[in-house]
């Protein structure tokens, strides 16, 4: 995330709750990598959203949080973070549907957060892309509260919806400012009677024209070519379906999932030539990209895949690979310069088509348009609403 040049002097500093700094490319920490050179960020790392269930998930992810607790960054861990940005781990409670459990994880952070602004040179922004603050929102002396609307956690598959839902609505109704990155998720706010920003997800281009990390030999070896690629988390938003169907209908090649599962359906990482591998660094996914015959999103039709703005769609479209994805809210858009699907049949037979074809030129030519959606300036829209709106 390549910070954009800007001569302006110092601006007003922001307070961030999103995921952890570093642990995935998060649209938030697009947007902050490009305004580190004129705001100072204090970047807060939260417990994150999902009730503690007895699984090696949540118990990989505690241990993650236990360490972040109880050992500080290492001088060189600190160094490695760009410059003007500090990160925070305050200890929270894991809970957050009860009173109880609000009131303490209200008091924990402040407790561990009011110093942090206190060394600021002036009242910070607070910027949230997570419900779970609301309680904490007029604790702190902040200028001004920003909801930035990334998701509806509401529908989110293996989260407490209710609770969350109920969260988000303190927070729809206490924050000064809020930015929404999808239509869908405006007309949400809306619903519950605030109007929003709309602010939709951006690429660095020159990253995804460029060659990236090479991968390592192991990443690819022994999978059957042509590949079919998709990158992000597996998880039950996938449409097995989908998947099953391209699966059947391929008479050579790989479907090739890349990154963490999150609780996915069992079945669909039983079905012939589907192949799941682990995370990869993020400055990889370019020469991953090179790698694909076709790029895929395969989402199933559902409120919460209605809602979502895939950071990936734009990512898969620079990077001049076809790509071929589920026709939703935030896919139609996009219509000229992919292919959408609507079924099974339709996903496996397009995919199957663009396999020996590629990109059409008529698509290609289509994707001009991608110029006007770099991260540097969805970073200065950010800052006029948020900041100095």
């Amino acid at each position: 995330m390549p910070p954009s040049a800007d001569a302006n002097p110092p601006a007003a500093p922001l307070l961030v709750f999103a995921d952890d700094w570093g642990r995935h490319p998060s649209s938030c920490q697009h947007l902050v990598g490009h305004l580190l050179p004129r705001h100072r960020v204090a970047w807060v790392n939260t417990i994150g959203m999902r009730t503690p269930r007895l699984d090696l998930a949540t118990l990989r992810r505690g241990l993650e949080k236990a360490h972040q607790w109880l050992r500080p960054r290492a001088p060189r861990a600190t160094e490695a973070l760009p410059a003007n940005l500090s990160v925070h781990n305050p200890r929270m409670w894991p809970w957050f549907t009860r009173g109880l459990d609000r009131r303490l994880n209200c008091r924990l952070l402040r407790r561990a957060l009011l110093p942090v602004v206190q060394a600021l040179p002036e009242p910070p922004v607070a910027v949230t892309t997570l419900p779970i603050v609301a309680d904490l929102m007029g604790a702190l002396p902040v200028r001004r509260w920003v909801y930035y609307c990334v998701d509806d956690f509401s529908v989110w598959p293996g989260l407490d919806q209710k609770t969350l839902g109920a969260l988000e609505e303190v927070v729809v109704r206490r924050a000064d400012v809020l930015i929404a990155v999808s239509q869908t998720l405006q007309a949400r706010l809306a619903v519950m009677g605030r109007e929003s920003h709309l602010l939709t997800h951006g690429i660095d281009a020159e990253f995804w024209s460029g060659p990236g990390i090479p991968l390592e030999t192991a990443t690819l070896a022994g999978l059957k070519r042509p590949l079919v690629v998709f990158w992000g988390v597996t998880d039950r938003r996938m449409d097995t379906a989908f998947v099953r169907r391209l699966a059947t209908d391929l008479a050579q090649g790989t479907i090739l999932l890349v990154g963490p599962a999150d609780d996915p359906d069992p079945a669909l990482l039983a079905l012939p030539r589907v192949v799941r591998r682990s995370p990869l660094p993020f400055a990889q996914l370019p020469a991953l990209a090179r790698e694909a015959a076709v790029l895929v999103m395969p989402y199933a039709d559902l409120p919460v895949t209605r809602a979502i703005q895939p950071l990936k769609l734009k990512e898969y479209l620079a990077t001049g690979r076809p790509v071929v994805v589920r026709r939703l809210p935030a896919t139609e858009p996009w219509g000229d310069c992919l292919d959408l699907a609507d079924t099974p049949e339709e996903f496996s037979m397009t995919v199957r088509r663009r396999l020996p074809e590629g990109l059409p030129e008529a698509q290609r030519g289509a994707r001009a348009r991608l110029a006007g959606e770099q991260w540097d300036e969805k970073a200065r829209l950010f800052a006029r609403w948020a900041v100095e709106g």
